[in-house]
């Protein structure tokens, strides 16, 4: 169970902090709930704990983990099959996202970005970069405690933009 000031990951929507915990009824059922705050996008939400599992969410990582992800935007490998097959690459990435992994998330910004030096991306694709990116540049905001601009400059530097 998160406390309240816990730093963590909703997939889909970025990294934010548990603001609060409180019993609330909805729809007739009284349960507990979390309050979260994801600043970089103004979104407030409440989650019931009890499906906090079933949506993803977990803490951002640890400090080391995000040099291993910038190592992995610049040096992984790319799965060859989503470079031609646009309804693979699209179904890959959507359940990659949902995950909430961030060594997922870094594969699509990875992959994405080395199309678009190669040819320019669809609009599928472009969307799917930029949630990627936004989820991962929050990520880093939490985690390294700097603003949107540093956690951008960072990622832009391992990914050699």
């Amino acid at each position: 169970m998160f406390q309240v000031g816990d730093k963590v990951l909703y997939p889909l929507y970025g990294a934010g902090i548990i603001e609060a915990i409180k019993e609330k009824e909805v729809l007739g059922k009284k349960q507990l709930y979390y309050f979260l705050n994801i600043p970089h996008i103004r979104l407030k939400i409440m989650i019931p704990i009890e499906k906090t599992n079933d949506v993803g969410i977990r803490e951002v990582v640890k400090p080391d983990v995000l040099q291993h992800v910038l190592n992995d935007l610049y040096n992984g490998t790319t799965d060859p099959l989503s470079d031609d097959n646009q309804r693979y690459r699209r179904d890959m990435n959507k359940s990659k996202i949902k995950t909430g992994d961030i060594y997922k998330g870094t594969e699509i910004i990875r992959d994405l970005m080395r199309k678009s030096k190669v040819k320019k991306l669809g609009a599928e694709d472009k969307a799917m970069l930029e949630n990627a990116l936004q989820i991962l540049t929050s990520e880093f905001i939490q985690v390294r405690g700097v603003c949107k601009e540093q956690a951008v400059h960072l990622l832009n530097e391992a990914i050699n933009v």
